[in-house]
């Protein structure tokens, strides 16, 4: 039988393994040719929501279903107030989780803005790992 700290463990692998792939989709999606880059940020919201939901799983604080950033922002106060307050900047991502996936009437997202929502991807993760490694 496992003790409850490595299945607590196991499943915030499982969440960091997730989120890594949807920063390496981000990533792969802003370096090719595209009309419109919102699938890179997608792909950047969706690593940040889940690097999130693995800090949360570390400090076992539950959360609901949503990809709403400062929400989880929110959640990650009671653990740790000071690294909620430093991921403020990546609220700006939540639309690319919500709004920006259905078909309606929202400007092109360039390169240069998906590269940035894959920047701040980026330094989300390296922010989280260094409070859940």
């Amino acid at each position: 039988m496992r003790h409850p700290e490595q299945v607590v463990t196991d499943f915030v692998q499982q969440w960091l393994k997730k989120a890594n792939l949807d920063l390496q989709a981000a990533k792969l999606l802003c370096a090719g040719e595209l009309d419109d880059y919102f699938v890179s940020g997608f792909h950047a919201q969706q690593a940040v929501e889940k690097y999130i939901k693995a800090f949360l799983v570390r400090y076992q604080i539950e959360f609901p279903k949503t990809h709403d950033i400062r929400r989880l922002r929110q959640l990650v106060a009671r653990q740790n107030a000071t690294l909620a307050e430093r991921l403020e900047s990546a609220d700006v991502l939540t639309p690319y989780g919500v709004d920006m996936r259905y078909p309606e009437e929202f400007e092109v997202v360039s390169q240069k803005r998906a590269e940035q929502a894959v920047a701040l991807a980026e330094w989300v993760k390296a922010e989280i790992l260094a409070e859940i490694i």
